[in-house]
């Protein structure tokens, strides 16, 4: 199958091709068969290429598949040509997989929609393109899919285009990605003026070749890995370009749990990842990437613990996730990035999905000033939403405890990180711990409050009750990764090797090692030491949230009236939505209005064109008078002009 693993993205895209173009004239039962049935195949060949990809030695893996010569003009030459190694496997095997859960979910949470074969369409274009840019052999392909991803998410979050806040949303998201591809191609176009190619494999030997240790200074390749940076921040939602991604819940539920929590949003993760071998060469850079990681993570930690929307607040979640990610490979620790991407995809994603059960269950209500009490009538859903939230806590021994304090330590004893880096992390894992359970407690616990007015048995509302199976099942799937996948990456003071670590070593053959923090001089007790008081606050958040909005309720009022400056800037997301439509968006709206419309376009462009016409047709008002149609006249005009004739010649002898 690694022959041809290829046809990983032959499924979706067909898949895809079928419900858009015949899905209006097919029942619902057969739009749901071709979108997940599709997506189903694609996991099947990915799983089988995986199990031969682990059965070949470290060296052996690095699979690639060339079908054409894509692009031949002058000395470029790009190939469709794709890669499968171990780091594009893990990205493939959770796009399909989590895809597929998603995708089987959607059936249940869509059901009714006047567009269901119009949404599966979309989803399947999406699986296609996240999986053309995970397995793409060279930057440009990859940029194809990393556009593809940027149109579909346009398309799935403006899903609902009927509403405005919806096809709002879908135009913010795809402006503010512009602004990160704009980076992208150029430091594409930076790579291949300084290496002459654009493959990979081909790019990273020759690095390796011309810049054999780290540069001094910001250079070329500070340059190039700063432009590549810039289009992470915005597929990957950092700041500055993070303000799309909450918005972006305008879009359905499944979208949410798909594209921005477990696939598209990484997208910037994994690029850099792939591109360890320059970033690791430009110290200058990583710090960077560090440090916007890591400030993200604190920024958007602050909002969510305010935020009312369920969805909201797994949105801003995901957003200091990923900064951790990025904290991550900014430092060096690339493994751990993508271990966490990877744990992150099951436990967001099971978030997400049963945030959706919750959401029907309320007849679409997404306010958790509105619930509570759903624990007796959703017990499914809040088991494995809980065990979702022990997971991103950093529980132990749960996936997001492993990935977590592996980034933590690196943060810490990487020659890249700092005490700093380690300090922010850890209060953003307290602060993390305290929002989820929040929303546990206000989601399923303490008094009902989405009946009051009502009597849900009598009157207009009937009482909340259990999601299908088809929407309960891949709750329960993602439950049981969220708890287990983590064990795949066992620390060192656990095991004698963290497995996850040593199976993406083929990956990056080509980094520098000098600067990636090695820390054997440090003993495994200062690991279990730190370990231990990381959860430890986890355990205290917890219990501070059930203790303000369980135990004690009125608590968070009493703390906001006191605090009421903090809390107004973290409720309104410390403004920089305004921030950015006063000093960005509404100068340019300004300008394009009184400046280039009235004065340029209108004053200048339309007055030089109406000016024409205006000046031709007086002078042929006056021009046509000399046609009378006497001989005479025509006579006399003869006559004047054989005079000049005659007066120029004499004249210039």
């Amino acid at each position: 199958m690694l022959n041809n693993f290829w046809i990983i993205l032959v499924f979706p895209l067909l898949g895809a091709a079928l419900n858009g173009l015949l899905g209006k004239k097919l029942s619902t039962r057969i739009v749901s068969a071709v979108g997940c049935g599709s997506i189903l195949l694609s996991f099947s060949v990915a799983s089988l290429s995986f199990l031969e990809l682990i059965g070949l030695t470290p060296e052996q893996r690095h699979i690639t598949n060339n079908l054409f010569v894509w692009i031949e003009a002058g000395d470029f030459v790009s190939e469709a040509s794709f890669l499968f190694d171990p780091l594009s496997a893990v990205m493939v095997l959770v796009v399909t997989g989590v895809g597929f859960l998603i995708h089987v979910y959607s059936i249940g949470y869509m059901s009714g929609e006047s567009g269901y074969y119009r949404f599966f369409a979309y989803m399947n274009l999406f699986i296609f393109m996240m999986s053309l840019l995970v397995l793409a052999d060279n930057y440009l392909l990859m940029f194809v899919g990393w556009e593809g991803v940027g149109l579909c998410s346009y398309l799935l979050i403006g899903y609902y285009f009927e509403t405005r806040v919806a096809g709002d949303a879908a135009k913010k998201a795809f402006i503010v990605n512009r602004i990160g591809d704009f980076g992208f191609l150029l430091g594409m176009f930076l790579i291949f003026e300084t290496f002459g190619s654009l493959n990979f494999h081909q790019v990273f030997e020759r690095v390796a070749d011309q810049f054999p240790a780290p540069t001094e200074g910001f250079g070329v390749l500070g340059a190039i890995t700063l432009l590549l940076f810039l289009g992470a921040t915005g597929k990957s939602a950092q700041i500055p370009l993070f303000v799309w991604l909450p918005d972006a819940m305008a879009g359905p539920t499944p979208v949410s749990a798909l594209i921005h929590a477990a696939t598209m949003v990484t997208a910037g993760v994994y690029m850099i990842a792939r591109s360890a071998t320059l970033y690791s060469r430009s110290p200058e850079t990583m710090l960077i990437v560090a440090s916007v990681g890591v400030a993200t993570a604190l920024l958007a930690a602050l909002i969510a613990i305010t935020q009312r929307d369920i969805k909201k607040v797994l949105a801003y979640s995901t957003v200091s996730q990923l900064g951790y990610m990025f904290l991550a490979v900014g430092v060096g620790a690339f493994s751990a990035g993508v271990f966490h991407l990877y744990t992150h995809a099951f436990f967001k994603a099971l978030l997400f999905l049963g945030s959706g059960s919750v959401i029907l269950s309320l007849h679409h209500e997404q306010d958790m000033q509105k619930m509570g009490g759903l624990k007796k009538y959703l017990p499914v859903t809040w088991a494995t939403m809980g065990i979702g939230t022990l997971a991103i806590a950093g529980i132990p021994f749960f996936s997001g405890f492993f990935s977590k304090d592996e980034i933590l330590w690196n943060s810490l004893v990487s020659d890249n990180g700092s005490v700093v880096f380690y300090a922010v992390g850890v209060g953003v894992a307290g602060l993390t711990a305290f929002y989820m359970a929040r929303l546990m407690y206000m989601t399923f616990h303490g008094n009902e409050r989405f009946g009051e007015g009502h009597h849900h048995s009598e009157g207009g509302h009937q009482a909340p009750k259990e999601s299908p199976a088809v929407v309960t099942g891949p709750l329960m799937i993602l439950a049981l990764f969220s708890a287990l996948a983590g064990l795949i990456g066992l620390p060192a003071w656990l095991w004698d090797t963290n497995h996850f670590e040593h199976f993406l070593e083929p990956s990056f053959h080509h980094v520098y090692r000098g600067d990636l923090g090695h820390h054997s001089s440090h003993g495994h007790s200062l690991e279990i030491g730190l370990t231990i008081l990381v959860v430890a606050l986890a355990v205290i958040a917890l219990w501070l949230a059930y203790r303000v909005y369980v135990r004690i309720p009125g608590t968070a009022d009493r703390i906001a009236a006191r605090f009421p400056l903090l809390y107004r800037l973290s409720e309104n997301k410390f403004y920089v939505d305004e921030i950015y439509d006063t000093a960005i968006v509404w100068p340019i709206e300004r300008i394009s209005r009184t400046l280039l419309w009235k004065f340029v376009d209108v004053s200048i462009i339309d007055g030089m064109v109406n000016g024409a016409g205006t000046l031709s047709q007086g002078w042929s008002q006056r021009v046509r008078k000399i046609q009378s149609g006497f001989a005479r006249a025509y006579a006399s005009w003869i006559l004047f002009g054989a005079v000049l004739a005659l007066l120029f010649y004499y004249l210039t002898g």
